[in-house]
């Protein structure tokens, strides 16, 4: 695998993106400002967010998940 990556890198492979070409992606894959998931109040920390749930008599949701991001494993 190093040798084959090593030699597209000799050879001069395609250097990807373009700064151009990554800020137009970049601006495009953004999500829109008023998106729903947005207006939920996140909290990164259970001991925060269990205080809060606990004031105000509300369950907590819990989003855990094992793996890459993208394939949900």
């Amino acid at each position: 695998m190093f040798a084959a990556l090593l030699t597209l890198a000799l050879l001069g492979a395609d250097p990807g993106l373009s700064t151009a070409e990554f800020e137009r992606l970049h601006s495009a894959l953004q999500p829109e400002a008023d998106a729903p998931w947005r207006t939920i109040p996140w909290r990164v920390s259970l001991l925060d967010a269990r205080q809060e749930a606990a004031k105000q008599q509300k369950p907590i949701f819990i989003w855990a998940m094992d793996g890459h991001p993208l394939g949900c494993t």
